[in-house]
């Protein structure tokens, strides 16, 4: 992925995330085998050898570390002190149940978890990381984007996930800026299905002194657009800009067509792909810091009011 860029980072958007952000916190505590978990049908709990059984059969391309992290409370010293234990079994029975192929190299990548808590309290966990197995991770998860610090220097150069959802494009660039490659952007679907639709550029257009903040998107629902027969961003490529304008748009939300939701998918989906084109050149163009200072004038930080209903 960094051959294609052509940068340090990959700078990839995940649409699969958590199932709730924040997370819901568990009623039952993790153990020295196990965290528990919420699902479809309530709470369970997650073994370690259950983990890996799992990822043998599935083989996905990336495998996500169990880390044993505290969402309801502060943890104590006792519970910090089994954290970085925990979680370091838990990676080492993932690097001996999986095989690797005929050439010998990990059929799946695996990232470690970087635990949110400060980076003396998981020396050690992250010190046998370093020293025995650093050769099998292949990147880094992390729950609080501020923790990419603790990340040894010797493998600061792996790409990073974070699993903290990003709420729009000015928390993506500030992941970035601390250092993020992989982002959990729950937030474009929850756009759509609220009939917003993204108007944000980076880098931003030239705004005029004193002039007021830009919106990063507007709501589809309004009746301002019932007439507006004009793209919903002037100059954008995708499909739906291409091919239909707002008031067509705002004529199928109002009667409940999901060809309303899906154009707003294409359209929002589309600009997100120009965001990370752009944040990319940036950074080759070494002007990623003045870009983003301007992208935080020029832009209103939160999303407009929701007005009307999703899809479901």
């Amino acid at each position: 992925m960094k051959a294609n860029t052509g940068i340090q980072g990959i700078y990839a958007a995940l649409e699969d995330c958590p199932r709730r952000h924040p997370p819901v916190p568990a009623r039952s505590s993790n153990t020295n085998t196990s965290i528990s978990i919420q699902t479809a049908l309530g709470f369970s709990t997650l073994t370690s050898d259950d983990y890996v059984k799992a990822v043998q059969k599935l083989r996905p391309d990336i495998i996500l570390g169990m880390a044993d992290n505290e969402y309801s409370k502060m943890p104590g010293v006792k519970r910090l002190e089994k954290m970085g234990d925990r979680t370091l079994a838990w990676f080492q029975d993932l690097v001996a149940g999986l095989e690797d192929d005929a050439n010998g190299s990990p059929i799946s990548a695996l990232f470690a978890p970087v635990l949110p808590i400060e980076a003396g309290q998981q020396s050690n966990y992250l010190h046998t990381m370093e020293e025995d197995l650093a050769d099998r991770v292949s990147g880094w998860v992390v729950s609080d984007p501020a923790s990419v610090d603790a990340i040894p220097a010797t493998m600061h150069h792996l790409p990073r996930l974070a699993m903290t959802a990003a709420g729009g494009p000015h928390d993506i660039l500030n992941q970035i800026s601390l250092g993020i490659d992989a982002f959990v952007l729950s937030f474009v679907g929850e756009a759509t299905d609220a009939g917003l639709a993204h108007t944000f550029a980076f880098p931003s257009p030239e705004r005029l002194m004193g002039a007021e903040r830009l919106p990063i998107g507007i709501d589809m629902w309004s009746t301002t657009y019932s007439s507006d027969v004009s793209s919903i961003v002037e100059g954008c490529t995708c499909y739906t800009c291409q091919n239909h304008h707002r008031a067509f748009i705002r004529h199928l939300l109002d009667a409940k067509e999901m060809l309303a939701w899906v154009l707003l998918q294409i359209h929002n989906y589309h600009t997100l792909d120009i965001f990370f084109a752009n944040v990319r050149q940036s950074i080759r163009n070494a002007t990623f810091e003045n870009d983003y200072d301007l992208f935080a004038k020029t832009f209103k930080r939160e999303f407009p009011t929701i007005t009307g209903r999703g899809p479901r």
